[in-house]
């Protein structure tokens, strides 16, 4: 998260707008808070340029708990059936959940591939109650370029890349996003989702389960997580008052650029993805000649960098580019690449 951030979040958890309370203890129902909620919806509707056909939500449970949320609140009881793209862990991960409603058809994947790309050649059509697909792949470093044309419903886990880009929001229906990554600490998630596509699935849902339920109650059904709410707001006004959404896409831009002409020069260092895949956000890579483990690691450790090792399932190195960290930091890990031998 940006430095005025850190330090906004500081300053509220000790006296959270003069009031003499912290963050922390104050009543999600107190008129200080309503108004932190209520500006949180509205400024993700202001950067996503989205009118008052979407409702926003902030929830619990993670983007985990969407890959629930979402088959329980869409996919019809009678004859459900959807549609996924399989692009990694956390997609898979949806796949499973959503199996557990109806039907589910993995209409793409690159599985058997290791996830090394985004699949392209696929379509969907009317028959599914909606499509489903991941923005962005932490673990292998892919990252979606263009979002397929649809003839149904499209849903879209953005967690790892939310505000990162510019991108037609309106074309999607639903959008999910863990916040721990873009926009403030673990401990909510938001949901975009268009209000004219709940209530037709015939199905009964549990209630703390149901969109429906926490739009209603605008987003307060049970106790908000406060302060991740007020955090994620502070991240998102920081983004809006330093140029939005394509100021942020410029500076990741260049971020990327940097790193992946790096790691394309030296002949030490690869990629684990297809170059027209490579993602803005997460890059994944190894090391060629394994012999120079050691010195590469005692190098960027030295350098004051951390969290470089790749996700224990695929190995390598992986470096997060996300909105809040600065080109500097990119250009130190760029040099460590550069001394290597």
């Amino acid at each position: 998260m940006p430095q005025e951030v850190f330090q906004k979040s500081a300053e509220a958890i000790l006296d959270f707008n003069g009031i003499g309370l912290s963050i922390l203890e104050i009543s999600h129902r107190s008129k200080d808070f309503v108004a932190v909620m209520d500006e949180a919806r509205a400024i993700v509707k202001r950067l996503m340029n989205l009118g008052d056909d979407y409702e926003v939500l902030y929830l619990g449970g993670g983007a985990s708990l969407q890959f629930l949320m979402v088959p329980y609140n869409l996919m019809k009881v009678e004859n459900g059936k959807a549609a996924y793209l399989d692009t990694g862990t956390w997609a898979a991960g949806a796949i499973k959940e959503a199996k557990n409603f109806g039907t589910v058809d993995v209409v793409g994947s690159s599985k058997e591939q290791k996830y090394s790309f985004i699949p392209k050649d696929y379509t969907v059509g009317s028959e599914y109650d909606y499509f489903h697909c991941t923005s962005n792949n932490t673990i292998y470093g892919t990252q979606m370029k263009l979002f397929p044309k649809v003839d149904t419903l499209m849903v879209c886990d953005m967690s790892s890349d939310i505000f990162s880009r510019v991108i037609d929001y309106s074309q999607f229906d639903l959008i999910y996003a863990g916040a721990q990554k873009n926009m403030g600490p673990a401990g909510v998630t938001l949901v975009v989702v268009k209000k004219s596509i709940l209530g037709h699935t015939g199905r009964t849902i549990p209630s703390i389960l149901n969109y429906q339920s926490h739009i209603d109650k605008e987003s307060m059904y049970n106790t908000p997580p406060v302060f991740p709410v007020y955090t994620t707001l502070l991240t998102l006004q920081h983004l809006e008052k330093n140029g939005g959404i394509a100021a942020a896409e410029a500076r990741n831009e260049a971020k990327a650029k940097l790193l992946y002409d790096e790691i394309d020069r030296n002949p030490l260092l690869e990629t684990f993805c297809q170059k027209e895949d490579r993602s803005l956000m997460n890059v994944s890579f190894q090391l060629l000649d394994e012999s120079k483990k050691d010195e590469f690691d005692a190098a960027w450790k030295a350098a004051g960098i951390s969290g470089l090792n790749g996700h224990r399932s695929l190995g390598g190195y992986r470096a997060s580019l996300y909105n809040a960290l600065p080109i500097e930091s990119v250009q130190v890990l760029v040099e460590v690449m550069k001394n290597l031998k």
